[in-house]
This record gives C-alpha cells, sequence and structure tokens, in this order.
C-alpha cells in the first residue's frame, strides 16, 4: 500500500495548502491519537522550531490529539533530538516535531517519534494514514486528553546535553562560533558550549517566526566561515532550523559537511566499539 501524506520524513508541505493545513492537521493529531491510543490512555510530547506557523500548528495537534484521549506535553521551541529524548524520557506514547528542517518558513511540517524516540514504522504510518480517512469522532468528555507545559524543558535539554561529555572534559581556551539559523538551537547550543567552558560567538539566534534558515545555518555557511576567520576562532558549528542537521567550518575555513562528518563520527564509534552495527537514515554521498 502506497502512502498518501508520508514521506520520507514525517508531512511536509507549503502552509496553507494540503496537507499543511489547520483542519488537516487537526485530523492528523486526532488519527495519530487513536493509533497510538490502542495501547491504552497515554501522552505525546510536541516540540517545534521557530518558524510562526509552528503556534498554529501546535494547536491544530492539540486539539486533535485531546479529542481521541491522549494527554499533551508541550516543550515550546525544541531540536527535533529533544523531542526524541524527551519521548523516551517521559515514557510517552509518542514524539512530534512541527517542522520543515532545513525549508524556509514559508514550508512547515509534522514528523513523528514512537515511544523508544526513533521514527515509526512502516506499518504505523499505513494505519495514521488509514484512520485519516475515517470520521473524527471524539472520546467521552470525561476522558478529553489534557495539555501541560514543560517550563523547564531547556534547562533539562541543556544539562542532558553536558551529561554526554565526560565529566572531566573542558571545552576552557577553544572559541567557537555557533550559528543557530534563527531555528529551534538559538537557545540551547551558545549555552550548552558556554557552561562547557567555551568562548562562544553567537550568529543566528535572534528568531522573528520568518527568518529560519536565511542565510544562516548549517545550509549557508559563508557568513559562519568569514566570522571564523576574522575572529580566529578554533571551530564554527552551524545548525539548520531543527537542529537535526550539523555543519562544521575548520579554523582554516573548510567545510564538513553532515555526511562526512557522520561517517568520521561513525567510524569513531568503530574505534572504541568494534563489531559495533550502525545504520544511517540519510543518504550519504560522501567518499572517505
Amino acid at each position: 500500500m502506497n502512502r498518501q501524506y508520508f514521506g520520507t520524513d514525517g508531512i511536509r508541505g507549503e502552509v496553507g495548502k494540503p496537507p499543511m493545513t489547520v483542519d488537516f492537521i487537526m485530523k492528523l493529531g486526532w488519527a495519530a491519537g487513536k493509533v497510538f491510543s490502542k495501547q491504552g490512555r497515554g501522552s505525546v510530547v510536541i516540540g517545534k522550531d521557530t518558524r510562526i506557523s509552528g503556534y498554529m500548528f501546535e494547536s491544530a495537534l492539540e486539539a486533535g490529539l485531546a479529542a481521541a484521549g491522549l494527554d499533551i506535553v508541550l516543550l515550546g521551541p525544541m531540536p527535533t533530538p529533544a523531542v526524541a529524548y524527551f519521548t523516551r524520557a517521559q515514557r510517552a506514547s509518542a514524539g512530534i516535531v512541527i517542522s520543515a528542517s532545513h525549508n524556509s518558513y514559508h514550508d512547515d511540517g509534522v514528523k513523528f517519534f514512537n515511544g523508544a524516540g526513533f521514527k515509526l514504522s512502516d506499518d504505523t504510518e499505513l494505519a495514521i494514514e488509514d484512520m485519516i480517512e475515517k470520521p473524527l469522532v471524539m472520546v467521552k468528555s470525561e476522558v478529553i486528553g489534557k495539555a501541560s507545559r514543560m517550563d523547564d524543558a531547556k534547562g533539562r535539554y541543556i544539562e542532558f546535553c553536558k551529561s554526554s561529555i565526560p565529566f572531566n572534559t573542558t571545552l576552557r581556551g577553544i572559541k567557537i562560533v555557533v550559528d543557530c539559523a534563527h531555528g529551534a538551537t538559538y537557545h540551547i547550543a551558545p549555552v550548552v558550549f558556554r557552561e562547557l567552558g567555551a568562548e562562544v560567538i553567537e550568529l543566528g539566534v535572534k528568531p522573528d517566526g520568518l527568518n529560519i534558515n536565511k542565510d544562516a545555518g548549517a545550509l549557508h555557511p559563508d557568513n559562519m566561515r568569514s566570522v571564523v576567520l576574522e575572529s580566529q576562532a578554533d571551530i564554527g558549528i552551524a545548525f539548520d532550523g531543527d537542529g537535526d542537521r550539523l555543519g562544521v567550518i575548520t579554523s582554516e575555513g573548510k567545510v564538513i559537511w553532515p555526511d562526512r562528518f557522520m561517517m568520521l563520527y561513525a567510524m569513531d564509534i568503530l574505534s572504541r566499539n568494534p563489531g559495533a552495527e550502525i545504520i544511517f537514515d540519510v543518504k550519504c554521498s560522501t567518499k572517505l
């Protein structure tokens, strides 16, 4: 059976045009909620990037999920990896990211994580699509889902990121240029590096809902390269709008593209864990 709505990474499109309309996203929330609630009443974690349409679609998803009887935990602007983390940490039934990744603010999208923080299976996506075609029927009033906001999500995720670095490791004496693309990492990444001891030069940390990914971030490294060279920084690190794509600039101004960086990271893992299995969920074009 072919998918009608889901692509390789959730559902995405131009805001205001099918499928990225308010009525469809509410129905999507309800349909997903009905599928996730088959294991009993649960909760869904929702995060978003900084594009202006995120507020609208967050409310639509919240309404649909509540109508299906699931509780909702709202994280606010949060990188995609953070949503996967909180889905696991909260023992939620699923996680949802409202984002069109590296696209401009004209687009938006919805992507899901299962309770383990991984992408949904094909069968689950097809089950949601099948439910979308059915009439929306609310649960009884006494079991409508409730929504709450995790006010300390930013601090929790910053501490989680820092905990991934060995305790005796410090970034003191290192100057880092961090470009957040006016996206979801704007209030996370600079703090993490600074609290680990680095001197941080911030770029792309003033989101206004319309400037996400605009001439900034991982897909537009030229501005960051100039700052790295002018400031004699040790490294430049750039994220895309939802924080799941990484670009690196060396102190000499050389760009290390995401696919090569992932390969280098995988090689490091294998050097420390011989025989480990690593699965890439991207098309990697780099030859080492």
